[in-house]
């Protein structure tokens, strides 16, 4: 039997308060820096005109709701919401060098007990969050039951190239490189392990719209990009 991945909140929360302050340049470095360009195409694909109150879900330390702020058109308000303090305290930091803090607001929470009310936000976003959420059914639920009907969400998360040949050396640098890349530039001996493991037993592309059709979103769609590396997931909460 394949071994299941510990994801309790405290273990995963205190990975990630381990590797923050170094976490955005070792992101940089694993994706040769399209991790932004990614971030962008998912506040586009949301439609923004400028009023929206977006959440941000597991927002790490803030990049993509600095994106969405700094989108055009920019959202309204922006509600970050992680479990992680560290990660938490790096984003603050950058929303105050970046004079974003009246616009972006960070909150501590876990990702299945989201503190907003019913039909809250306008849209919501997840990027290369969901597949650390100990239940992410349960935190689709809850992005259905802040997002207004009508509301767009879309999901950043990695998956495995389709193309055999692709995916074989893909899976090799994913395997292999990157965690000895990821400890080198972090100093955590765990974190850039657990990555390529958590991403090779998450369901992707059409197994993850089937979760958000469960959860109640409708027009799902999974968007393969750069052959599958990266999907970009779209969803509605119905009218």
């Amino acid at each position: 039997m394949d071994r299941v991945i510990d994801k309790t909140p405290d273990r995963i929360a205190g990975m990630f308060n381990a590797i923050a302050w170094r976490y955005d340049a070792v992101n940089r470095l694993i994706s040769a820096g399209f991790d932004r360009r990614w971030r962008r195409k998912a506040v586009r694909s949301l439609s923004l005109t400028g009023t929206e109150t977006v959440l941000d879900l597991c927002t790490g330390t803030a990049d993509v709701a600095i994106a969405l702020s700094r989108g055009v058109p920019a959202a309204g308000r922006v509600v970050g919401v992680d479990f992680a303090a560290e990660m938490i305290r790096c984003g603050v930091r950058k929303l105050e060098t970046m004079h974003l803090s009246r616009q972006v607001h960070l909150l501590r929470a876990d990702a299945t007990q989201v503190p907003l009310p019913a039909a809250s936000v306008d849209a919501a976003t997840i990027a290369f969050g969901i597949r650390n959420v100990e239940d992410p059914s349960r935190a689709l639920s809850e992005l259905h039951r802040v997002v207004r009907p009508g509301g767009r969400i879309a999901i950043l998360e990695f998956g495995l190239p389709e193309v055999l040949g692709i995916r074989g050396i893909y899976a090799w640098y994913f395997g292999r490189v990157l965690p000895w890349l990821g400890r080198l530039a972090s100093g955590h001996d765990s974190a850039y392990s657990y990555l390529p493991a958590s991403v090779g037993e998450f369901p992707s592309g059409t197994s993850f719209c089937r979760l958000m059709d469960d959860a109640g979103f409708v027009q799902t769609r999974a968007n393969g990009i750069q052959l599958g590396i990266v999907y970009l997931y779209e969803a509605v909460r119905p009218l």
